[in-house]
């Protein structure tokens, strides 16, 4: 079990088992938008570190961002197999840089 699993583990217990002062199970009792709300925020908050150019904080953002997604997954019903089979999936494809429409501004 790599890290990502111990985590999303740790989330679905927290969903399924309510422990006293648990900030997982705070965001299942909140419910998806305040999930979705943190999500978002998380989100921006690496995008701004990078922007920034500070590698350690983008790092911590971007474990911040990945935690909020998995309790989004794991608050929709989503597993993190599926994920896997998609990122899998994807990884068999080659020359797939989609072509982008482009817009005479012109005319």
């Amino acid at each position: 079990m790599d890290a990502f699993d111990a985590l999303y583990q740790t989330i679905l217990d927290r969903r399924d088992h309510p422990s006293e002062g648990s900030y997982t199970r705070y965001l299942f009792d909140k419910g998806l938008d305040k999930i979705l709300k943190k999500v978002g925020e998380e989100c921006a908050e690496t995008i701004i570190a990078a922007k920034n150019g500070d590698n350690a904080e983008t790092v911590y953002e971007i474990a911040d961002l990945f935690y909020h997604v998995m309790v989004m997954m794991a608050a929709s019903g989503i597993d993190i197999a599926e994920v896997r089979a998609e990122l899998d999936k994807r990884s068999e494809k080659t020359g797939n840089l989609k072509q982008f429409h482009v817009t005479d501004k012109n005319t």
